[in-house]
């Protein structure tokens, strides 16, 4: 699922240098109302993956965010996009782990999702809402080029770079807006 304004973001913060011939991954791929997949493959990936718990329009592989590791294993792709999915992920920490294990050192995560104030959304479930202060301590571990939020509409979004020397940040006791 992709809005108008994740789009841009996307469009704004992917370029040529970061896709042609990389391996890129999108978790939450199922089209909606949009898709930043036509983009992304204009810009010429090696490989190109969409993901969602379902099948569906844009989805190339079933895969629910817990099981990413498993399907893909570590440090599989050089970008990972997430746009609209992470509210809708019960166990998100898990989710961001796998985000973060699946992409390379020096790979990207561009991630965009909604904060409070954006309305309950059942499809297929909501839980979360995320400011972008929690999303620069979420991915305190990596470097972060771009942080971003609208709030006439809720969302916010992130663009991180994986460095050399990651180590993992524990979100285990680490607490979100929840929702519900």
């Amino acid at each position: 699922m992709c809005t108008k304004i994740c789009m841009a973001f996307g469009k704004n913060n992917l370029n040529q240098k970061d896709i042609e011939n990389k391996n890129v991954i999108e978790i939450g791929s199922y089209n909606v109302n949009g898709s930043i997949r036509g983009y992304v493959e204009s810009l010429k990936p090696q490989k190109y993956i969409g993901t969602d718990m379902r099948e569906g329009p844009c989805v190339d592989v079933c895969c629910n965010a817990s099981d990413l590791i498993d399907k893909f294993g570590k440090e599989t792709f050089d970008v990972v996009i997430s746009m609209e999915t992470l509210e809708h992920i019960e166990l998100w920490q898990l989710a961001i782990s796998n985000f973060k294990n699946i992409c390379k050192t020096n790979g990207i995560i561009l991630l965009t999702t909604v904060s409070k104030g954006y309305g309950k959304h059942d499809y297929p479930s909501d839980y979360w809402r995320y400011e972008i202060s929690d999303l620069e301590h979420i991915f305190s571990d990596c470097v972060i080029e771009k942080t971003e939020g609208n709030d006439r509409n809720h969302t916010v979004f992130i663009k991180v770079r994986k460095p050399d020397d990651f180590v993992e940040v524990d979100l285990s006791s680490y607490e979100l807006y929840k929702i519900i």
